[in-house]
């Protein structure tokens, strides 16, 4: 397994697959999942000729469960460690949910900076800030995210079980095709990782303001969102993330979830290429 250590020496685990010489496409996985998350996308555009890189974020997966950094902050740069490892240039962004933020952050501080970014995507994304505020009247109240906590620090493991057997996937409405594997995949991930990097990460994801990393973002980024999501509410963040980006395209999709990438993979995949390749 390939790892890099950044400089507070945390170890990050990646995967680099495809030829070296291809455009790389980047992926940045949500809460509290890893890279295996992206597999649907990384085996497609594998077999459209592409490079691509995931990487499992700290605490996350494979990477160091480590006590401290499990902010956007250290997340961004974190990616940037691996992008500079492996020498990663005219890459193609793409995060979800999360790792949304997480690739607005990186653009904003380090992709754009050092000329090292193409394109980006952010799917279901957090951005701009998923809190509710006296200036974010339409966002979740704290009480919504404290439940999270509680609900993570009194058993992770169900939590980590009722989130997608109801939610995530829009599993929870009536007549949804209920796939187990997902929901074990989902968990298993899950689980994977660290309770303190999970715990502090829904701070990260839902009280970080990233409107200015939006606003600063000037490469064209697609905005993909379901208008199901009942994770991120599309009304908190992709209609007002497209209004932000100076080159921004918005889509969105009828009925479906926060977890399109896996069960509507197709549809999403076919999509991603065409903006990759535009």
């Amino acid at each position: 397994m390939a790892y890099v250590t950044t400089k507070d020496g945390t170890d990050i685990f990646y995967k680099d697959w495809g030829p070296k010489d291809a455009q790389p496409i980047v992926f940045h996985h949500g809460w509290p999942l890893s890279s295996d998350d992206w597999d649907a996308q990384m085996l497609f555009f594998l077999a459209n000729g592409y490079r691509v890189v995931a990487h499992d974020r700290r605490g996350h997966g494979r990477s160091a469960q480590v006590s401290g950094g499990h902010d956007m902050d250290h997340y961004a740069a974190d990616a940037f460690v691996v992008v500079e490892h492996l020498d990663l240039n005219n890459a193609v962004h793409i995060g979800h949910s999360t790792g949304g933020g997480e690739v607005a952050r990186y653009v904003a501080k380090h992709g754009q900076p050092a000329g090292r970014v193409a394109k980006a995507v952010l799917v279901s994304a957090v951005p701009p800030l998923m809190l509710k505020t006296e200036a974010n009247p339409e966002g979740l109240s704290i009480e919504v995210f404290d439940g999270f906590r509680a609900a993570l620090a009194a058993n992770r493991a169900q939590f980590f079980r009722d989130v997608p057997t109801g939610p995530f996937y829009g599993f929870n409405r009536v007549g949804a095709k209920v796939q187990e594997g997902v929901i074990q995949n989902w968990w298993r991930q899950g689980m994977m990782g660290s309770a303190k990097a999970h715990y502090d990460g829904i701070e990260a994801f839902s009280e970080t303001n990233q409107t200015e990393d939006l606003k600063a973002i000037t490469v064209a980024t697609l905005v993909l969102h379901g208008e199901d999501d009942q994770i991120v509410p599309i009304a908190d963040s992709a209609f007002m993330s497209a209004r932000l980006l100076k080159n921004g395209t918005l889509k969105t999709y009828p009925g479906l979830s926060h977890g399109m990438l896996t069960v509507n993979a197709d549809v999403l995949n076919t999509d991603l290429l065409a903006f990759v390749q535009s």
